[in-house]
């Protein structure tokens, strides 16, 4: 377990950088044993302790005090029921969690693809996508962390109407910076 004030949505990728010595043993346990590790959300508004499975995509540097600059990839999410200072005979923290299971391939309606289709293409974004997926919409709106944890809390027969009004949101801001572009002038 690694407990940090980031919150990772599942298919997301995430760049860490390594130092502390017992971190340094999960990564090498993560490269030799091909182990996933949870991101617990360590942040005050967390109050479901909530957390992200990850899994090591790549290590980018490695520095010769011993750190390392890796990139992550958010698999699942999961509650944290309890969690333990040491995992077993490890440096590192450890946890009993309940994995979610998160179906990262469900598709979102017509609807909801069209309207984020609008904001990339607002954005000046290639989308070209037909279908998209219902965390793929969520990461690309880069949603703060209490959007976060309200997406995920949101029962999911309703998590595409809150997509929803995150995307109507985020068009309407931007409309509004491309109409303010023309009464501003630089001098």
């Amino acid at each position: 377990m690694f407990p940090l004030s980031i919150f990772p949505l599942p298919g997301e990728l995430v760049p860490l950088h390594i130092f502390e010595p017992r971190y340094r043993q999960l990564l090498n346990d993560c490269e030799t044993r091909d182990i996933s590790f949870g991101i617990y959300f360590n942040h005050e508004s967390n109050k479901e302790k909530l957390g992200s499975l990850v899994k090591l995509e790549s290590v980018i540097k490695r520095y010769q005090g011993g750190e390392s600059d890796i990139i992550v990839k958010c698999v699942d999410l999961f509650h944290m029921d309890t969690l333990y200072r040491n995992f077993k005979d490890k440096l590192y923290p450890g946890g009993d969690v309940r994995f979610w299971n998160v179906d990262l391939q469900k598709p979102v309606n017509s609807k909801l693809s069209v309207e984020f289709s609008e904001y990339l293409s607002l954005l000046k974004i290639p989308g070209g996508h037909s279908s998209y997926s219902l965390y793929q919409m969520a990461n690309d709106l880069s949603l703060d962390f209490d959007e976060r944890l309200r997406f995920v809390l949101t029962e999911p027969e309703k998590q595409e109407a809150f997509l929803s009004s995150r995307i109507r949101y985020h068009i309407l801001l931007n409309k509004q910076v491309e109409k303010s572009k023309d009464i501003f002038h630089l001098n």
